[in-house]
Order: structure tokens, then sequence, then C-alpha cells
């Protein structure tokens, strides 16, 4: 699919609340607020729901549901077809997720939009995505430092340091120009204009073999493993059920 053909009003992403009807949701709400007739991509934020009511993020953990996937998917088939969104997707969705949703959709997910970086390449889910004509966009590629979230173990990695100074580049333009080279979209922010010019500099150079070597024996480890997710109560009660032994 190419999103450039595509007026660039953005994506919006949700986590469904229990029995709300999602078209309603964007037509009455979504749109309005935005003041656009349609969104480019509409994607569902967490394979959960919420308890309906007040609106916080991260979920409180009392209020985490399970998601009846079928529902909230002919929901959002229905925003497509409405013509209230040109693309649908998910976000944090494992193969087994996708392969739930794939048993039953009409629409099939656009993109699946999950943490990817060189210390987490997910390999086994950018493989199946591609199987199933899927675009997989990685978010957090630099590990999101600074954020509350986020972690410094990316920027950080002494090996990426290492093949940065090689190129006379930054550890950022290592990670993006790999994510790149991997026929990944990616979601990369930052409010520093000097470090927004250097993130475009990635499509002029490119990764060696001794790169991508050196690359590949990064230890890999979820860096966002998304523990307030996680809840005794809740949809998952561990890691393992969140992710599906994708960890």
């Amino acid at each position: 699919m190419n999103f450039s053909s595509v007026p660039s009003y953005g994506a919006v992403m949700l986590i469904p609340i229990l029995f709300f009807p999602l078209s309603k949701i964007l037509s009455g709400c979504i749109c309005r607020m935005l003041q656009l007739e349609y969104l480019d991509l509409y994607l569902i934020h967490w394979p959960l729901s919420a308890k309906p009511g007040k609106i916080e993020f991260p979920v409180p953990k009392d209020e985490l549901l399970a998601m009846d996937f079928n529902s909230v998917w002919v929901a959002m088939e229905d925003c497509q077809r409405f013509g209230l969104t040109k693309s649908i997707g998910v976000c944090n969705f494992s193969c087994k997720k996708l392969e739930n949703i794939l048993s039953f959709a009409t629409i099939p997910p656009s993109v699946n939009q999950v943490e990817i970086s060189p210390l987490w390449q997910q390999q086994k889910l950018r493989e199946f995505c591609k199987s199933k004509n899927i675009v997989v966009t990685a978010y957090s590629p630099l590990g999101a430092k600074g954020t509350r979230r986020g972690t410094h173990e990316v920027l950080d990695n002494e090996t990426l340091k290492e093949i940065a100074n090689a190129h006379n580049k930054t550890v950022a333009q290592v990670c993006l120009r790999w994510a790149l080279e991997q026929g990944l979209s990616f979601v990369v922010k930052s409010f520093n204009k000097e470090r927004m010019r250097e993130n475009l500099h990635i499509f002029d150079w490119g990764l060696s073999l001794d790169d991508y070597k050196k690359i590949n024996e990064i230890k890999q480890r979820r860096l966002l493993p998304k523990l307030e997710m996680v809840s005794p109560n809740g949809p998952f009660k561990s890691l393992e059920e969140l992710w599906d032994g994708e960890i």
C-alpha cells in the first residue's frame, strides 16, 4: 500500500470502549474533533477493551476488559466502508492475535504498529505480516529515551555506537537506516529541530554486511513490555499471555 498518495490527515488510535459502536465514535466524535471528513488510518491501539466512563491512559488495571475481536473488527470495517477512514489496522498484535482477526475479517488489517528496534527486531512477526500483506510500522525505534515509558538502551548501545562512528553518523540515524532497509515504516518523535533534520539524513548511505553481522548479534529483548496491561483480574494475567510468548 502506498500511503504517500493519500492526503496527510494522519492516524488515530483507540482502545475500544465496551459495547459502544466504534463507527459512531469515529463519525460522531473523532472526525468532528479533528475537523476532518475522514482519516487516513484508524488503528486499534491495544488488543483489549476498557470499561466505559472517564478516558485514561494507561487504562487503570481494574478497568481492563477482554476485547470482543469479532464485533470490534466488524465496526472497524464499517468505518472503512462508510468512507470515514481510508485504511484500518492494529497495534501491539502478536502473530496469534493477527491470525484471530484474519480468520473472520473481510477487510484485513493494513498495518500492525509494534515496538521494533535493532534491540527488538521481531523477525517472526515481521515475516508473518509480510506473508499476509500487512505493513509493519515500528514505534519507539530509538527506544523513546526521555519519555515516561522509554529506555536509554537503544541509543546507548555500544555496538550501534561503533557502527555510527564508522559511518560518521548518529546512533539514531543508524537505527532509522536499519529500519528503512528492513522495509519498515516507522514513527519517530522529536521536538528538537536539529534532531529532526538528522533523522532525515538516512537516504544517501547504507549499512554494510559487517554492520548487519554486528546488529544481528545484539541480544534481543522487548524493551517496552507494558506491564501496565497485565492484571490478575484483566484479560491478560501475564506478559506471556499479552504477547503470546513473543517476548
